[in-house]
């Protein structure tokens, strides 16, 4: 019996066996400013290497100021190290959406110019989210969040030098105007309001956020407390599911035809030039986007032609492309070629073997079906992120459309039992997975071969 219940098939991954959402773990890093807060987390992201983690940072949640207050600020007289300056409640309402799995919108704070810019940036939920700030353990309810929580202890001289150095690179200030605002209020706010927080942290972290004897023992922490939580890496979950009997119903292979077997002899031989590949990948791309098309809902739609008698035709529903990038880019020229949509682009890249979300840029409101592009099925990670963000943008799991060159069977069998609803199209099925978790026999790493990295 597979270790998934019943109630999990058709839910994403980042739900439970018990068709609950697996609540992440969140670690909660406070400190004074400029001890290493934002190292840490960024090593911590490092050594775990996993595919679903989210950085916070407090800095994002500064309240937008008045003009008069902006004009404070440049002149160096507003107290940015005070809880007022803080939007605790947007805050508290990011920590709780991301802890339930949803999509949030995070401000983008300008420190040149001390304000929220107009734009924001999406983040997502996680395995594991980082949170820090220099004062986030002053609030109970956002310290309540933290299932762990660390303080980064910094040499006070060695804090007041790194501030200098990053406020002159990075925020354009002068040494005077550093120094009087580190006096009037950094100082005084790290001992009123800062410091007494290191009561509430779990652990303290000596030397800021470079201690690797620190650093070594608090990721095995977080690992070993995941591993409790029943989360697993891709291919784990790969090779636990019960063996696929059939294909499923929602995976359309194309007819395997002489041209189709010349097509993939042309693709897959290593000593193929690269103009070449790029050619007859272009090719196998067409045919299974136009295979995909023909599976879109059509109405009928009657027209007059030039000699004014009628035609009696069809009219595609609405559709949308969103591009898999880099691999899929290649699928997306093919795609404009085929058809005239609004199309999106899902930058994800592989990290330490696990794929990672970098950016989005997407058509709004997308209300119709979704030709999603990626020109190759490994295990399926990469995907799975991609339809998690799909998913997020209130698109139905019905209306994907997973259109691939090759896949493979573990692969396919990882996305059908946990997204039902999708269809999936392809030119070709591989029966397994290397080591590394890519299509065995495969072609190789298709961006490298086309883009000739």
């Amino acid at each position: 019996m597979s270790r998934f219940s019943d109630t999990s098939r058709g839910r994403p991954p980042w739900y439970s066996s018990e068709g609950a959402i697996r609540v992440p773990l969140v670690i909660g890093v406070t400190g004074a400013s400029a001890s290493g807060k934002t190292s840490l987390c960024r090593n911590i992201v490092q050594k775990l290497g996993l595919r679903w983690v989210v950085h916070l940072s407090m800095d994002a949640f500064y309240k937008p100021l008045s003009s008069q207050d902006k004009e404070r600020a440049h002149n160096g007289d507003y107290n940015f190290d005070h809880p007022d300056a803080f939007d605790y409640a947007r805050l508290k309402h990011t920590l709780i959406q991301l802890k339930g799995g949803k999509s949030v919108e995070i401000p983008v704070y300008d420190f040149v110019t001390h304000s929220r810019l107009d734009r924001s940036k999406t983040l997502y939920g996680a395995d594991v989210i980082l949170a820090e700030g220099i004062l986030l353990f002053f609030d109970k309810e956002v310290r309540s969040l933290c299932d762990m929580r660390l303080f980064v202890d910094e040499d006070s001289d060695i804090t007041l030098i790194r501030r200098i150095r990053r406020d002159i690179i990075e925020r354009g200030r002068d040494v005077a105007q550093i120094l009087v605002q580190y006096e009037r209020f950094v100082k005084p706010a790290y001992e009123q309001y800062i410091f007494p927080t290191k009561k509430f942290a779990d652990i303290v972290i000596p030397r800021g956020g470079h201690n690797s004897v620190a650093l070594k023992l608090i990721t095995r922490h977080i690992l070993n407390e995941l591993q409790e939580r029943g989360y697993v890496s891709t291919l784990s979950a790969v090779s636990s599911l019960p063996p696929l009997k059939k294909l499923p119903p929602n995976v359309h292979l194309m007819t395997t035809t002489p041209q189709m077997q010349i097509l993939h002899t042309i693709v897959r031989d290593r000593t193929t030039s690269r103009d070449d590949f790029c050619f007859y990948s272009k090719r196998l791309s067409r045919l299974v986007i136009e295979e995909a098309i023909s599976h879109l809902e059509f109405t009928e739609k009657v027209v007059t032609v030039p000699d004014g008698s009628t035609y009696v035709g069809l009219e595609m529903e609405k559709a949308f492309g969103v591009t898999i990038m880099r691999g899929g880019q290649v699928m997306e020229e093919a795609l404009v070629d085929t058809l005239n949509v609004p199309t999106g682009k899902i930058l994800i890249q592989n990290v330490n073997g696990e794929p990672r979300l970098f950016d989005t840029s997407l058509v709004s409101d997308m209300k119709g079906k979704v030709l999603l592009l990626d020109p190759i099925i490994g295990s399926g990670a990469t995907v799975q992120m991609a339809i998690h963000v799909l998913l997020d943008q209130n698109v139905r799991e019905e209306d994907i459309f997973l259109v691939s060159l090759i896949g493979s069977l573990p692969g396919l069998h990882y996305l059908t039992y946990f997204y039902p609803k999708i269809n999936i199209f392809l030119t070709s099925i591989d029966p397994e997975l290397n080591e590394q978790g890519d299509t065995f026999p495969g072609l190789g790493v298709f961006g490298d071969r086309y883009f000739g990295t």
